[in-house]
């Protein structure tokens, strides 16, 4: 089987090293690291020849239609389609169909351009903590957290005003603050609103914040384990019947067919499981320690889902746990240094995943935040822990790195 798959990030590098494991894989546009790994990349579609699966990766494309596109070219895709990829491009609408299919969620309300009066009066009359988003896309930094009123009418009205994420943050989704851990859940569908037709993948957990003990601002993700000590052994299972099943089925109420991954994150909430957004792909830096776990054919898999017919035994889940280590370039994520060279990743294993990585004068470089994500297996949560940090310690960056040193620190 001859995969493309699209994309040029970390996401991306591990999809192409887990597909490649059974197919023939090319990138578009893949970057320079994922090149020095020794898979194929092109700079455009055209460019791959005739393939039998397309695998988009990033949120955009499928937010532009080009599984649509794609798909009425007779290639398979595993990705949906612009009405489909709505869950993730406004909040406002998701929030619309987590309510008519009784997924339990956060209550909410949404505000535009405009209402930043009756927002304002909305969340003063809030408990806390505060939570608010931008209605669309933000590459993962468009939610605030907050523990003080103010801080949140501050961040609501700039992102309101346009000033703080320009016309993704125009509209706005005030929500109910909840409580508890939270984990991803990533869910393969085929597209049909059946019990048979999704394929649950391991749980996941990512860090957000920049800093260690989750302290600063919102990033794309600092890091990520799997599995997740305490989450209980039936959460895939009720993360199907209560988010996903019911999700599936307003939408097929919709005439949306939904083929692709649905990332479920979630809240353990003291009142239960509870979803806080779906994203329409495999998530980032999540998919670095979930496909390195999984056993099989993974291409099989995917084509199968694409094809409307998923079948779960082409994969199994090996029982080692993987943890994944973002290494970012200094002032990341609000203004990341880069063009230093890169040095030590062929000493970090198979499994350093390249980002923000390019390519000068015969050296790589850093081009953009977060530049590789270093991952390791082990057969618990801390062993795979210290290979992770072990490998991390062999790259260094002209200029310094950023991490943090508590990724799976309750693993």
């Amino acid at each position: 089987m001859r995969v493309a798959v699209v994309g040029g990030g970390g996401r991306e590098h591990a999809l192409a090293w887990a597909l490649a494991r059974t197919a023939d894989v090319v990138v578009v546009p893949g970057n320079a690291g994922i090149a020095r790994a020794g898979i194929a990349c092109v700079p455009t579609l055209d460019a791959t020849g005739p393939v039998d699966l397309v695998v988009i990766g990033p949120e955009q494309p499928l937010v532009d239609g080009l599984a649509d596109q794609v798909r009425s070219g007779g290639t398979p895709v595993f990705g949906p389609g612009a009405d489909g990829a709505r869950l993730e491009r406004s909040k406002a609408h998701l929030k619309q169909v987590l309510q008519r299919a009784g997924v339990p969620t956060a209550a909410s309300r949404a505000f535009h351009a405009g209402e930043e009066g009756a927002a304002e009066t909305f969340l003063r009359s809030q408990p806390g903590p505060w939570v608010v988003k931008t209605d669309g896309l933000a590459a993962g930094k468009g939610v605030l957290v907050a523990n003080d009123v103010e801080g949140a009418v501050a961040d609501m009205r700039a992102k309101l005003a346009g000033t703080s994420f320009g016309t993704a943050g125009r509209t706005v989704v005030v929500e109910e603050g909840l409580t508890g851990p939270e984990v991803s859940v990533l869910a393969v569908c085929d597209g049909r609103a059946a019990d048979d037709a999704v394929v649950v993948l391991p749980v996941a957990r990512d860090h957000k914040r920049v800093g260690d003990g989750d302290t600063g601002p919102n990033t794309g993700g600092m890091g990520a384990f799997s599995p997740v000590g305490g989450a209980s052994a039936d959460l895939p299972d009720q993360v199907l019947e209560t988010m996903v099943l019911p999700t599936l089925h307003a939408l097929a109420a919709d005439g949306v067919d939904y083929r692709g991954v649905l990332y479920a994150g979630i809240m353990l909430t003291p009142d239960g499981p509870k979803l806080l957004e779906y994203n329409v792909r495999f998530g980032d830096p999540e998919a670095q320690v979930v496909l390195p776990r999984l056993e099989g054919d993974l291409a099989a898999l995917l084509a199968s889902a694409a094809a409307g017919h998923v079948d779960p035994s082409a994969i199994g889940v090996q029982p080692q746990a993987c943890v994944g280590v973002v290494l970012a370039a200094p002032g990341y994520p609000e203004a990341p240094v880069t063009g230093g060279k890169i040095s030590g990743l062929d000493q970090a294993g198979p499994l350093a995943f390249c980002a923000g990585v390019a390519e000068h004068e015969g050296r790589l470089v850093t081009a953009g935040g977060r530049v590789l994500c270093v991952t390791a297996l082990g057969a618990d949560g801390h062993q795979a822990r210290a290979a992770a940090y072990a490998a991390a310690d062999r790259v260094e960056f002209e200029g310094g790195v950023l991490r943090r040193d508590d990724i799976a620190a309750t693993a």
